[in-house]
């Protein structure tokens, strides 16, 4: 009998149970487990991938898209690798992140505990299914993962090689959930199943993003875009500016943290914007400005309340020449997408403005925006990045894989003694 998406999600959810009841050390050896059956079934796991890659090929696909569902040995070992160092980081569940005595003598602590159920959904990238189980699992969860049809193979692949290793530890398999059924109905059902799935996280485009916030009724960690900026204040150092404006454009402009729009004092903009043409010109980056910018630097187009908003995923740049720190603050604003800003300037005064003033998950002062990463930030290795102010904002981590609940412990304290 084929089991319904609720069925799926219950076996779940009872799983989730037992890895909930985990202990740190179990859960760790269970990860490097893990990480040996995928070493084990990389020939299995290559053959379902050429078969994924083969028929992406059919449909035209090319370029990046096709560059993230590719497998070999060196990715699956990298993934091998992702799995044990999750292994190695510390473990949420259980921290005691408060703890104060009451003066009726009960002491209330606030301590960390599994979410319980997470959705994960996902296009393209292969290594998800097992980055994501891997950081689920340690934070004591139950995962359910949906990815896209263009991975079925190797996803099913890496999972069967994953949910061997948890059925080897004595863990129900269903602790990971691997959905078969690929359709917008299953996902939606999957995607409204409140009394079971605790959270649902996207990651793919916009378009899935926006789809999965449309329909679902469980809680979505969103993160539609990132429309990251780089502020030049006039009391920048100009050197440090330009290294902060090439790394953050041109090291991997097809990621989330790197820059999208450059604002500029107007103070600085005649001296600040002819050298950081010529670099971006250097590293094949096309421009698009407003008029002041187009006078300074004749090859930039016309840029439009589009290009603004836009997150351009490759090498163009849009800039601005601002007159005042608050009309930078107030482009942002207006075209932002509160995932990560970056202001250049030696005014500490106008650093500390510009990170109360804006409410992106990350804001950074005379660093790059690159560095808006798990990993970067000290987490270890990250699920997603959230731009929506749920329990948690920014990259995520395991903490943000758990809640804070409060524990009580007393002594026989009643709150209403009985009368004499």
């Amino acid at each position: 009998m084929t089991q319904t998406i609720r069925d799926l999600a219950l076996a779940c959810r009872d799983a989730a149970q037992a890895v909930a009841e985990l202990s740190t050390d179990e859960k760790n050896a269970l990860l490097r487990s893990m990480a040996l059956s995928l070493e084990d079934d990389t020939p299995a796991i290559l053959q379902a991938n050429a078969s994924d890659m083969a028929a992406a090929e059919a449909k035209g696909t090319a370029g990046a898209m096709l560059d993230r569902l590719k497998l070999d040995s060196g990715r699956i070992a990298g993934i091998a690798s992702a799995l044990r160092e999750v292994a190695e980081l510390p473990d949420p569940v259980g921290q005691v992140t408060r703890s104060e005595v009451r003066p009726n003598g009960i002491r209330v602590e606030r301590v960390r505990a599994p979410l319980g159920v997470i959705a994960m959904i996902y296009e393209a990238r292969p290594n998800v299914t097992a980055d994501a189980a891997a950081l689920c699992l340690k934070a004591g969860n139950g995962v359910i993962l949906r990815g896209g049809s263009e991975a079925i193979h190797s996803n099913t692949a890496i999972a069967t090689a994953l949910k061997r290793a948890i059925s080897a530890a004595g863990v129900p398999e269903a602790a990971l959930t691997l959905m078969t059924d690929l359709s917008r109905e299953a996902m939606v059902e999957l995607l409204q199943l409140t009394d079971i799935v605790d959270l649902a996280i996207p990651r793919g485009g916009e378009g899935l993003i926006r789809f999965v916030a449309a329909h679902a009724r469980v809680p979505v960690i969103k993160h539609y875009k990132g429309v990251c900026h780089l502020y030049v204040d006039a009391s920048a150092d100009p050197e440090l500016a330009l290294r902060l404006l090439v790394d953050g454009k041109v090291s991997r402009p097809g990621v989330c943290n790197a820059l999208e729009t450059l604002l500029v004092h107007r103070d600085i903009a005649a001296s600040f914007l002819p050298d950081a043409a010529a670099a971006l010109r250097a590293n094949g980056v096309e421009m698009r400005g407003d008029g002041t910018t187009r006078a300074l630097v004749p090859a930039a187009a016309p840029a439009t309340d589009e290009d603004y908003a836009a997150e351009f995923l490759g090498l163009v740049i849009a800039i601005r020449v601002v007159d005042t720190l608050d009309d930078a603050i107030a482009h942002v604003r207006r075209y932002g997408s509160d995932h990560t800003e970056v202001i250049a300037t030696r005014d500490e005064a106008n650093a500390a403005r510009f990170v109360k003033a804006l409410r992106s998950a990350v804001v950074m002062v005379n660093a790059s925006s690159r560095f808006s990463d798990g990993g970067e930030l000290g987490l270890g290795a990250e699920i997603g990045i959230s731009t929506t102010r749920l329990h948690a904002y920014g990259p995520m981590g395991l903490e943000s894989l758990t809640i804070e609940r409060f524990v009580v412990q007393g002594e026989g304290q009643v709150r209403h003694p009985p009368k004499a």
